[in-house]
């Protein structure tokens, strides 16, 4: 499977701006996009359909939402659903990034019904997962993780297709920190949350995408890919601009 190159772009640009830098980015990976990466870009709400014009006829770059409520439709002020999202052009959608987790406070029984509704709606879900420093300086790196990765993968059907799901290891202390986890950190958070997969998807666990995020740069983004149990990034703060983030997908 390809490895997934993704740019949350968080609360960050306008429409216009987003429509530019999303140009600008196909311009750059014409023609020089691997054959062995897709790109993502995930852009807020309000930029979805601009950055879809600029995508559109570009292939192996996608688009997706940073956020969605799980529900078909209903009174729910200050949300989108899914059907939403695929009418705007997502084809992805993260849910349990950790700013969601804990400045918004969802739990992780919350994320888990937001990855299964995604899933079943028709989107590709990145389940976000870490721990903070604390918890890592505590030990509990892999207790974090098999809780989070348990409660957001519940009610998951057993036979989902490895391309339509993926994880995201985000340790939470190095999100826009600049502090980056060491390789023997990422390979055994990696490999922790390989063995959890292949608990909880016997057929598939092997084939999902795990994604390594946080202060993903330029100059380390190809060692951190070259980790076993790395199938890709996904970029904050150094998915922001065009010819820093072109750099990132080819490295």
């Amino acid at each position: 499977m390809k490895k997934l190159m993704a740019a949350n772009w968080k609360m960050f640009k306008t429409g216009d701006e987003a429509h530019t830098t999303a140009g600008e980015l196909v311009q750059r990976l014409k023609g020089s996009l691997p054959d062995d990466r897709e790109a993502l870009i995930i852009p807020p709400f309000t930029a979805l359909t601009r950055v879809r014009d600029a995508i559109s006829k570009t292939p192996g770059v996608f688009l997706g939402a940073q956020n969605f409520y799980p529900e078909e439709q209903g009174a729910y002020t200050g949300e989108i659903a899914p059907k939403m999202l695929l009418d705007a052009g997502c084809v992805f959608a993260l849910a349990g990034h950790s700013e969601r987790r804990h400045i918004m406070g969802e739990s992780s029984e919350f994320v888990g019904q937001k990855v299964a509704f995604g899933l079943s709606s028709g989107l590709k879900m990145i389940l976000c997962v870490g721990e903070k420093l604390e918890e890592r300086k505590a030990g509990n790196v892999e207790k974090i993780l098999k809780e989070q990765l348990e409660k957001g993968l519940k009610d998951v059907p057993g036979d989902t297709s490895p391309e339509d799901l993926s994880i995201a290891y985000e340790p939470v202390w190095a999100i826009g920190t600049g502090e980056v986890a060491g390789p023997e950190e990422i390979v055994h958070a990696h490999g922790f949350v390989r063995q959890t997969l292949k608990q909880i998807f016997p057929n598939q666990g092997t084939d999902i995408r795990i994604l390594y995020g946080g202060s993903v740069k330029p100059e380390n983004c190809a060692a951190i890919i070259g980790l076993d149990n790395v199938e890709g990034v996904l970029v904050g703060g150094a998915s922001l601009k065009a010819d820093s983030f072109s750099s990132i997908v080819t490295a």
